[in-house]
């Protein structure tokens, strides 16, 4: 099963549109998608210990979404 292309708006006019597949990162790192990733997982992954790919799904979670989801 392929999961679902997700696109993001820019948050300023001069950026360009985000896709992305949903749920790589719990692929990547072996958790089921209903789960949250645990923070030794994270940083598994940010460490690069769980693979090259991983490691850039981690980058782009902390970077694009997570600060998305930031108030402020």
């Amino acid at each position: 099963m392929t999961p679902a292309k997700r696109t993001m708006s820019p948050a300023k006019k001069s950026q360009r549109k985000i896709s992305f597949h949903e749920g790589g990162l719990h692929a990547s790192t072996g958790t089921a998608l209903s789960k949250k990733i645990s923070p030794a997982k994270h940083a598994s992954a940010k460490s690069g210990k769980l693979g090259p790919k991983a490691q850039k799904q981690e980058m782009f979670y902390e970077n694009v979404l997570k600060r998305k989801n930031r108030k402020g």
